[in-house]
């Protein structure tokens, strides 16, 4: 194995033979991850989130469920990086199927792979590839894809996921060939996608997604919801601390007005970003589409307005769901995106808020038709921000004190 550069980079070669002899144990498989392309505007190379010094990337190798695999073992799986193996491609680099089983590595669990393979020529770099393998090397969730390993060989950075079967929700919702996904079903991506971030804010060092949007929200084959690509995550404030301060990075469309306006980051931040991909589920738009007449490029700027008029808000629901919700469950879906878009970050819910709402439009027949999915008619009062105390997440500190010089707490469902 070669020289990998830098001090940082040099302590995960290092690592990366100590961690081959951990025992490798049985990864549970939920299918598999694709990845649209999509843009950033450019890399935080200097992210101050992220490990900087020999003791922090020495973590990698204490992750025992996360796979030091070689690039040989990587090469094989993906029959060198075949042209027809790829899923697609992001701002990270390109994403290949692959599959893993004994004959790459004796005591791995037959299952299908997404490997992720740094673009040496892109914008985002080795921090970011760190970061993903700090913040989902340590935190496993239903609702956050599952880091099975990672590569650092030479110059080469990867990463390997579960397989997500059915991509991601932007092709689901915006591709013309793809069959309109049902009320039922975004509200159940709404709110798989909701327990995620409410499980990343929740956690006893939050974490801010920081890139919340339709492309980083993969499914499975029960289209159950899971957030992707954790290169701009950052750690949340702590203690007096009453946001983060940081390079403006994201996706235009997605981020908040005021962290745009000054850097400032807080777990409402991603709030706004839900509201948007949560405007997207209802309207079937993209955030921004400039094929659109110059008033309706912008999707918050166009829909807002109407979200809290009651006889305009349906005339803004995607046409194509008609007859599939009750017009109590599409006023309560309304209003929740009207209170995640305020241009005031603390008139937003919290996330664990955002939950409570979504779940009473679950229904069991995949139908709000009824109209009895809704427990009440008054709308929430976001402004009380009351804390989540249900069964969704809940954390606690790592009984490993391996995991202990971590900034990122490990985190479990109760």
């Amino acid at each position: 194995m070669g020289n990998c550069g830098t001090r940082e980079e040099n302590a995960v070669v290092a690592a990366h033979a100590q961690a081959q002899q951990l025992q490798m144990f049985q990864l549970p498989v939920k299918n598999a991850l694709a990845e649209k392309k999509h843009n950033r505007t450019f890399s935080d190379i200097s992210d101050p989130s992220t490990p900087r010094n020999f003791e922090d990337s020495r973590n990698i190798a204490i992750y025992t469920n996360v796979i030091s695999f070689t690039l040989f073992e990587l090469e094989t799986i993906t029959k060198s990086f075949r042209p027809d193996y790829v899923l697609g491609e992001g701002g990270f680099g390109t994403v290949y199927k692959g599959y893993i089983d004994e004959n790459v590595r004796v005591g791995l669990k037959s299952l299908p792979v997404a490997v992720k393979v740094l673009n040496k020529d892109g914008h985002q770099g080795h921090r970011e590839w760190l970061t993903e393998v700090n913040f989902l090397g340590q935190l496993r969730h239903p609702n956050l894809v599952k880091l099975i390993g990672y590569c650092c060989e030479d110059d080469h950075r990867l990463l390997v996921y579960e397989f997500m079967f059915r991509g991601s929700l932007e092709n689901h919702l915006f591709r013309k060939t793809a069959a309109p996904l049902s009320w039922a079903t975004r509200m159940s991506i709404a709110l798989g996608a909701a327990k995620g971030l409410a499980f990343l804010h929740n956690a006893e060092r939050p974490v801010i997604y920081r890139d919340f949007k339709t492309s980083n929200i993969l499914l499975d084959s029960d289209y159950t919801a899971k957030l992707s690509d954790f290169g701009l995550a950052k750690a949340g404030p702590q203690g007096d601390e009453t946001h983060v301060s940081t390079r403006v990075m994201g996706t235009y469309g997605y981020a908040a007005p005021e962290y745009v306006m000054t850097g400032h980051l807080t777990a409402r931040s991603d709030v706004y970003s839900f509201g948007v991909v949560l405007l997207e589920l209802l309207t079937g738009r993209r955030s921004v589409d400039k094929t659109r007449p110059s008033k309706e490029q912008s999707l918050v700027d166009w829909a807002r307005p109407k979200l809290n008029d009651k006889r305009k808000m349906l005339q803004i629901i995607d046409p194509r769901l008609e007859g599939q919700y009750s017009v109590r469950a599409a006023q309560k879906a309304c209003s929740l995106a009207y209170y995640c878009l305020s241009q005031n970050p603390k008139a937003r819910p919290l996330m664990s808020d955002v939950v409570e709402t979504l779940e009473p439009l679950q229904s069991s027949n995949g139908s709000e038709s009824s109209g009895h999915a809704l427990v009440s008619d008054r709308l929430p009062d976001y402004r009380m921000h009351r804390r989540f105390t249900g069964n969704v997440v809940g954390c606690r500190a790592s009984p490993s004190p391996k995991c202990s010089p971590s900034p990122v707490a490990a985190c479990r469902v109760r």
